[in-house]
C-alpha cells in the first residue's frame, strides 16, 4: 500500500524538491500552498501530486477540503520564512508561523496522521550561544521570525507529549541549491550572488562580509525529512534535530568565488554573526550526513 504524504509549502524551494523525491519513492503526495511567497520568482508543480491552493491560516477551509484524510506523514514547510520582512510585519509572522502551525497540528491530530515533520530554523540560537550549536542550548530569538518559528516548535512538542501526535522538528541551517529564491534583497545570499553575477551587477555584501554561515544543500535537507518520517527510533519523537553540515563559510569568500565586483551594504538588525551546527544528533538518530558543500555546488553552477 502506498504511503500518503502531505507537504505544506510544497510549491516552494525546499518543498518542491521534497514533493519530487517522495513521488520518486512512490508516495501519494498532497500539497497545500497559497503561493504567497514574495521571494519566489516561480512556483513548482509536479503533475503527479495533488494541489490545494489554500493558506495554512484557514483552518475551516483546510478541514472542508479534507486534504488530511488518509495522510501518513505531514511535512510542514509553509511559513513566513525571511527574517527582514517579519520585522516589517510581525503580526503576519505570528499568524502564519504560530497559528498556522497549530492548524496543521490540530488537523493532523484529528485525522490520525502518523507523524508531522516540522521545518524549524537555526535562528533559534541567536547571538549568545557559542558555536558549534547544539539542540539543548538556550534560545536567543532576535526577531519575529525566530520567535514565531520557535514558538511553533513548542506546539509540536506539546502535541506529542499531551496528545501523542508524533512530531519531529528539524532545525535547518542556511539551505541552498536548485530553485532557491533569487527575487528581492532578502532572498538567500547564494541565490542573490548568482543572480547578480548573471546580470553583470556588483555582488551586494551585507556589512563586512566576514559573517560565517553553515550552508546546507537542499537535497540533503530533503533526505533528512524523509529519514525523520520513517525513523523507528522513539528517541526522535518530540525532539529537535539540527540539519546542517558542521562547517561554515564566510560570505566574503563565497562572493570571491563568483566575482571580484562587490559593494557593501549596511549591517542588518537581528542577524547572528556565525552559525555552525553540531550534527551529532542527526548522525546518531537519523543516520544522516551532508553530502554537498556550498563551494563545490557554486563552482558547478558557475561552469554551466
Amino acid at each position: 500500500m502506498k504511503r500518503k504524504s502531505l507537504i505544506t509549502g510544497g510549491c516552494g524551494f525546499i518543498g518542491s524538491h521534497l514533493v519530487d523525491e517522495l513521488i520518486n519513492q512512490e508516495h501519494e503526495v498532497v500539497v497545500v500552498d497559497d503561493l504567497s511567497s514574495e521571494s519566489n520568482e516561480k512556483f513548482y508543480v509536479n503533475e503527479r501530486a495533488k494541489y490545494h491552493k489554500v493558506s495554512i491560516e484557514d483552518y475551516e477551509k483546510l478541514k472542508e477540503l479534507k486534504c488530511f484524510e488518509g495522510i501518513d506523514f505531514v511535512f510542514h514547510l509553509a511559513a513566513e520564512s525571511r527574517i527582514q520582512p517579519t520585522l516589517e510585519k510581525p503580526q503576519k509572522a505570528c499568524y502564519t508561523n504560530f497559528y498556522g502551525t497549530c492548524n496543521i497540528l490540530q488537523l493532523s491530530r484529528e485525522n490520525n496522521v502518523k507523524r508531522v515533520i516540522y521545518s524549524g530554523t537555526s535562528s533559534a540560537y541567536g547571538l549568545k550561544n557559542k558555536i558549534p550549536l547544539t539542540e539543548d542550548m538556550p534560545r536567543d530569538c532576535l526577531n519575529p521570525y525566530s520567535v514565531t518559528k520557535v514558538a511553533a516548535e513548542d506546539l509540536c512538542k506539546m502535541y506529542y507529549t499531551l496528545w501523542g501526535l508524533e512530531t519531529v522538528t528539524l532545525r535547518y541551517f542556511n539551505v541552498f541549491g536548485e530553485r532557491q529564491p533569487v527575487k528581492g534583497q532578502y532572498a538567500p545570499v547564494v541565490g542573490i550572488f548568482l543572480r547578480q553575477n548573471k546580470k553583470g551587477e556588483p555582488l551586494t555584501i551585507v556589512g563586512d562580509g566576514k559573517q560565517r554561515r553553515d550552508f546546507t544543500y537542499v537535497n540533503d535537507v530533503v533526505r533528512a525529512n524523509i529519514k525523520a518520517a520513517i525513523c523507528s527510533k522513539k528517541e526522535i519523537l518530540g525532539q529537535i534535530i539540527n540539519i546542517g553540515t558542521g562547517t561554515s563559510s564566510s560570505i566574503i569568500n563565497l562572493a570571491k568565488l563568483v566575482s571580484e565586483n562587490h559593494k557593501h551594504l549596511p549591517e542588518r538588525l537581528g542577524e547572528s554573526r556565525e552559525t555552525l551546527a553540531d550534527i551529532s544528533r542527526a548522525k546518531s538518530l537519523l543516520d544522516w550526513e551532508p553530502t554537498v558543500t556550498v563551494e563545490e555546488w557554486m563552482l558547478k553552477e558557475l561552469d554551466k
